[in-house]
């Protein structure tokens, strides 16, 4: 294997406030807790941090680079950031039954940097963001990401509670919520990393750590 292989945690929510940077964070600390050998090289990148508009090049995705450029900075911040990953964990909250339009509107503005690159989708939400879940699967699948079969889904405790609200109003994820999760989800989120990590060790083209390769 490579020395490191980089994967991209996409916080996907734009609002404020919000408590999906929180999310990102601990799903994060339970993938490195659990792959101490540090091969696959993990970073947040923030879809707020690039302030993209409504969808504003005068040429369509697919057409970069090989047939038109991107004319404007934030589109080609994107572009390279995007496209310096091997992989990717979508984190994305439920709205209104789906994705949210931020999220939905990142991933148009790009085609080619996606493309065949494995993905592990985390939603979370009052009964886990199922529905986002499903809508991001199609959309990714759709432009021919790998998207592995875990999908993780992560309820807040209490459903329409106190810690729901004190996510939503606050941005705060509350100490239930991540006590339940890490009784109850951490290994649906080291099987789904799994899932990832073998994908990505099969398009680096080396073998998992501890494996001969045969002659």
């Amino acid at each position: 294997m490579s020395d490191s292989i980089k994967v991209a945690i996409i916080i996907s929510s734009t609002r404020k406030p919000r408590v999906g940077d929180s999310v990102a964070k601990f799903v994060k600390a339970v993938i490195e807790e659990h792959d101490t050998l540090g091969k696959i090289a993990l970073s947040l990148v923030d879809v707020a941090d690039y302030g993209l508009p409504v969808y504003d090049e005068a040429v369509i995705p697919a057409m970069v680079p090989a047939q038109a450029q991107f004319a404007h900075e934030h589109s080609k911040a994107w572009s390279a950031k995007i496209a310096d990953f091997s992989g990717y964990v979508f984190v994305t909250p439920e709205y209104n039954w789906g994705i949210p339009g931020a999220l939905k509107n990142a991933i148009d503005y790009l085609y080619h940097e996606w493309q065949g690159k494995p993905v592990l989708i985390v939603s979370y939400g009052v009964h886990g963001g199922s529905f986002a879940s499903d809508s991001l699967k199609q959309t990714l699948e759709g432009m021919k990401l790998i998207v592995c079969l875990t999908r993780v889904m992560l309820p807040f405790s209490g459903g329409r509670g106190p810690e729901l609200f004190a996510a939503i109003n606050g941005g705060v994820l509350g100490d239930e919520t991540k006590a339940s999760w890490s009784a109850d989800k951490k290994m649906t989120i080291i099987t789904g990393y799994e899932e990832l990590k073998k994908q990505l060790i099969a398009a680096d083209g080396s073998e998992p750590d501890g494996v001969e390769p045969t002659a």
